[in-house]
């Protein structure tokens, strides 16, 4: 997978311009998504499952559609809740415990771990073990490019740093986007 053809394709679906109307939607459903997980610790582990999802589902709409609406936030409230709720608890938790060994296997484990929540998404009915399990098949071989992917993000959240951290804001739904797309195609190779 071509980490360029992956940043190109998540930006032609951000409409290509910084201000086009997809990519403003997406910048408002990550600030939504971020005032709710920045209220405080205590809720931020509570809600970071269902906020994860939510966010999931809507880039994966935007991805396969080519538009979302905010409104496809908030089915993830239509689903199993409290299985999103524990998959976000654990998630957290199980990305911790791996940290306080040192900090390589933490990384290691948030990116085994990556995709639980777009599984999620995609699968209302699968448990936090189905996901967190699956996530780490559809990774085993694949952590690297995902880091180097995220790397290559680091000097446009720089840039976007500078005025006042609002621009990490469309860095944020850029890399959301080819995430997702990466997801996209990790899982059209798993199926063939």
């Amino acid at each position: 997978m071509n980490r360029i053809e992956l940043k190109a394709k998540a930006k032609a679906q951000l409409g290509n311009q910084i201000f086009s109307n997809t990519w403003l939607i997406s910048v408002i459903v990550v600030l939504i998504t971020t005032a709710i997980l920045g209220i405080s610790s205590a809720v931020s582990l509570l809600l970071v499952g269902i906020v994860s999802v939510a966010l999931a589902a809507f880039f994966k709409t935007l991805a396969r559609e080519g538009s979302a609406k905010i409104e496809s936030i908030f089915g993830v409230f239509s689903n199993d809740i409290g299985g999103t709720l524990l998959l976000g608890i654990l998630h957290t938790i199980f990305i911790a415990l791996w940290s306080l060994l040192f900090v390589i296997p933490g990384i290691v484990k948030a990116y085994a771990y990556s995709m639980a929540f777009y599984l999620k998404s995609e699968h209302p009915d699968w448990d936090w073990r189905k996901c967190l399990s699956e996530s780490e098949r559809l990774t085993n071989g694949h952590k690297m490019e995902l880091f180097i992917l995220d790397l290559s993000f680091i000097g446009w959240y720089i840039v976007g740093s500078l005025a006042f951290g609002v621009g990490t804001l469309w860095v944020s739904s850029y890399n959301q986007l080819a995430k997702i797309n990466y997801y996209e195609e990790l899982t059209a190779v798993s199926v063939e």
